[in-house]
């Protein structure tokens, strides 16, 4: 007898679905709080599928679509500048 075998894929995206840049909402979905881009084991992508979501997500953000980023994660255990310029009393 053979058993329920599970995909390791997601059902919802076939192999010849597009993913689109224009769409940030959907790209969503596979960013992280921090802004970084989830991992294929994590999303459930096959391999193809993890290359044009990343292509699609770095492509958005280029177009300002996407934030590159949280902005407590760019600033975070980042000492501030000190200004050259001598200070005036």
């Amino acid at each position: 007898m053979k058993k329920n075998s599970r995909s390791k894929y997601r059902q919802e995206f076939t192999g010849d679905h597009l993913f689109d840049y224009k769409d940030p909402m959907s790209l969503t979905r596979f960013i992280s709080d921090g802004g970084k881009i989830t991992p294929a084991r994590i999303a459930k992508l096959s391999l193809a599928q993890q290359k044009q979501v990343a292509a699609a997500v770095k492509k958005a953000r280029n177009l300002a679509l996407l934030p590159n980023g949280m902005a407590a994660f760019d600033t975070f255990h980042r000492s501030e500048s000190i200004s050259p310029v001598p200070f005036e009393i």
